[in-house]
Formats: structure tokens, sequence, C-alpha cells
């Protein structure tokens, strides 16, 4: 089923063969570890956004004869609270690299960097991407790493970046130059969401929120309360938890104090088992509680030992032109199922090498200002399914509108998504798996801006 949704105004203001130099995940600052806390705090700078990468009309200078590669690096999380889901989301990153290997003039050199769900770490090794002359990074994931890399390293150094799983409306604002980009949809789409689901899915008139504390998790939570509110429902609670915590149960006990219709739960896996542990074992089960895209692991239930049947959550649904494609060629080079942000992180790869194809240079702000010209609309129409002929017309100064795996890709002046697809999705038994469930999406929503 699929439901059209209006926005409210919750937003501010590559012949030769080619070769792909894959890095590990290892190099300065990216040896693994188990993360540390996020902050939550949210300055994030001006209002500025990103209009100055915005506003260079046409496709730029290409660059059919060029001989240096297309450098584009990754920064995501295969360790720390987003571990789980980071290493599907890098592979989704990596893959228009390999899918370009042999087929372009042009030599496409990607390196991946391990953010460690943690802001530190992260700043670390997106340091030593700059450092070793990578003018773009797909990443980080978690929107609070994002932030800070941006703050930290990315602006400074002129470096664009396109995240593939940061959704915190502080993000919009950012004082970014026009350097950062994104491939999913802002939070501030999703709370709205959120709340229609409550209202008219759970019938629910009061509700509470528990949300991990960073900017991810505090704006959601903000962003879904004025939603529901605004709907004529009441939150009574929102509580926010650090990650990765021992228990979880008083956190859970001031959440649902005042009995709430649904409870809202943002936050990750490492800390979502503990959380619903704890639930499980002293709360009533039968309370609706709606999760959103951090929670969506087909291995919860299992690390919980519980089917989570009270469970629903929303997430941004692949559903772009090149989906079809993007799901075969990710099954046949992983051997598996993509997951939640896959899709995302394959566009942010494959629009930063266009864009670096379209500018003709190895130069963060020349790339940034690309982006939109590869991806909106205007020119031929290219996908994931003939990524190399796009390449190969951005390259030649030709105009191009790239339509993805994830969604049409159309950004607006805050490098944000001007529409989006979200599933309501539900944990279902599955024999099949490796965990004894999967992912079943309920409905498609769409949303446009």
């Amino acid at each position: 089923m699929q439901r059209d949704m209006d926005r409210r105004d919750l937003l501010k203001g590559v012949g030769v063969t080619g070769t792909m130099l894959l890095a590990g995940c290892t190099g300065d600052g990216g040896d693994g570890g188990d993360g540390g806390e996020d902050s939550d705090g949210n300055d994030t700078g001006g209002d500025t956004g990103n209009e100055t990468g915005n506003e260079t009309d046409g496709s730029g200078g290409g660059g059919a004869d060029r001989e240096e590669a297309i450098k584009v690096g990754t920064l995501l999380p295969t360790t720390g609270d987003l571990g789980d889901l980071g290493k599907p989301i890098e592979d989704g990153a990596t893959l228009p690299a390999k899918q370009l290997e042999g087929e372009t003039d042009v030599q496409i050199d990607l390196r991946s960097e391990d953010s460690q769900t943690d802001p530190s770490a992260a700043q670390s090794a997106a340091q030593s991407l700059v450092n070793a002359g990578y003018p773009a990074i797909t990443g980080a994931a978690s929107s609070e790493v994002t932030i800070q890399v941006a703050q930290g390293v990315t602006i400074n150094n002129g470096i664009a970046q396109c995240s593939p799983a940061s959704t915190s409306p502080a993000i919009t604002d950012l004082d970014d130059s026009g350097l950062v980009y994104r491939t999913p949809p802002t939070d501030a789409l999703q709370g709205e969401v959120l709340a229609q689901v409550a209202r008219e899915r759970i019938e629910a008139e009061s509700a509470a929120t528990m949300f991990v504390n960073n900017s991810y998790g505090q704006l959601l939570s903000e962003s879904f309360a004025s939603a529901f509110e605004e709907g004529g429902g009441t939150v009574s609670q929102q509580v926010s938890f650090q990650k990765e915590q021992s228990s979880y149960t008083s956190r859970i006990e001031q959440a649902v104090s005042d009995d709430p219709d649904v409870m809202i739960a943002i936050g990750y896996p490492a800390s979502g088992n503990q959380l619903f542990r704890d639930f499980y074992a002293n709360f009533d089960q039968d309370l609706p509680i709606l999760i959103t895209d951090g929670l969506r692991d087909p291995a919860l239930p299992s690390n919980v030992d519980n089917p989570m049947e009270n469970v629903r959550g929303t997430a941004p649904l692949a559903a772009g032109p090149g989906t079809d494609f993007f799901n075969q060629l990710y099954q046949e080079e992983y051997g598996r199922e993509p997951g939640v942000f896959t899709a995302q992180a394959y566009d942010a790869t494959a629009c930063l090498i266009l864009a670096n194809a379209a500018a003709g240079e190895n130069t963060g702000s020349a790339i940034a200002e690309q982006m939109t010209n590869v991806a909106n609309e205007g020119g031929d129409t290219y996908t994931p399914e003939n990524l190399a002929d796009a390449v190969a017309a951005a390259a030649n100064g030709d105009e191009i509108n790239y339509q993805g795996a994830s969604s049409a890709v159309e950004f607006d002046e805050n490098g944000d998504l001007t529409a989006a697809t979200y599933e309501l999705f539900g944990f279902t038994e599955d024999s099949e798996s490796d965990t004894g469930y999967a992912i079943e999406t309920i409905e498609e929503i769409e949303f446009s801006a």
C-alpha cells in the first residue's frame, strides 16, 4: 500500500581497463574498538547550508582526457554500536567502484576507513583520508559522527562529504560551505511519518519516547513529539539513554510511568539488545512500540530472545529507479540481501564519483559543486545499471541526471533529499535466515517535500 503525505514546515530555513584500489579498514585511526559515547550537543554552526555548492550551473568542464584516478573514501562503522549495520552499508558504498572496475577509461581509487561509531575515532580516520589525498568521503553513518567529522575535518579541508545514513535535522543547517550532502531523508520527515503511524495504525492518543543521547536520537524524538502533538496527541515523557549500558530498566520505567498508548524507541542495535531484554523481562509486553531505522536489525529478536510481535518501525525505503538492479548486483557480489541504508550508500558513492568525473579533478569543492548537476533533473537519465556510461558522459562534460538505487536522488539547496519513500516494517520468523527472523515490509509511505 502507498500513501501520499504533505510535508509540514519542520525544516529551517569511465577502452583501457580501469583499476579499483581498495585499502582496508585499518590505517590511521581505523583500528577498530568498541566506540565511545556520542555527545548530545547540537551546536552545528550557522544556517548557510549548501548554497555555495549548489549555485554552479552547467555540468562543469568534465575530464574525458584525465589520467589521474577518481579518488573517493568511505568512512563507515564496522565496529562500535553501529558495527552490525555498518559493514553491509560499507559494502554498499564500495559496490560502485567494484562495478566500474574494468568498465571505464578512468581508474577508481577507493579507500575505506572505520568510523567505530565514535566521533573522535572517526575524525582521526577522516583526517587520514584527507592526508592521503582523498577529496570526497562517503560517510559517516551516525548523525553525531557525521556532524563532528564535518565540523572537525571535512569543511576546514574543503572535502566533499555525502552521508548514506545520517538523518538528523541538525545536518540541514550546518555551515558547511556547500560540502555536505546526504542520500537518506532528514528525520524532520521521519518524525511526521512516525506520528502518522502512531495516530492512524495504533490509534494512540498518548505517547512516550526513549532516545539515544545524541543528535540523531534527540532531534528525531523532538520531531516526532512536535508532529504528534500538532495532530492532537500528548507526549508525556521524552527519556534519553546512553549507549551500551548494562541496564535500561530505570529509563524504561520513567518512559512508561504515565501509561502511554505507544512508546517510541530510537537507538542502535548494541544498545537495543539490552533495552528490549529489560523491557520484556519487566514490563507489559503488549505495549505497542515503534522503532526507527537505527534498530532495523533482523538479528534483534533472536538477540533479545523474543519475537517482538508488539514492535513495528519506520525507515527510509530503497525505492529508486535502480533498486532492482542494485539488489541483484549486491546479492551477486556479497551473497546476501541488501539491508538498511545499503542502497543509499551505493548512491552516495556513485554521486561522488560522477561529480568528480564532471569536475575533472580531485578537488573537494569542485566535486561538491557538481553534486546537484549530476543528480538533479536535466540532461540524459542514467541509473545504476548504466553507471559506467554515466561516468563517461560526465567526464565528457555532458549533462546527466543520475537516478539511483534508493531514490531519484534530487538534492535541495541544503544537500537534503526533496522526496523519499518510507517503509513501515515488522519482524517475522524466517527459518532460512541465520538469525531465525527477517524484516517484513508492511506498508510503503511516500513523502514529498
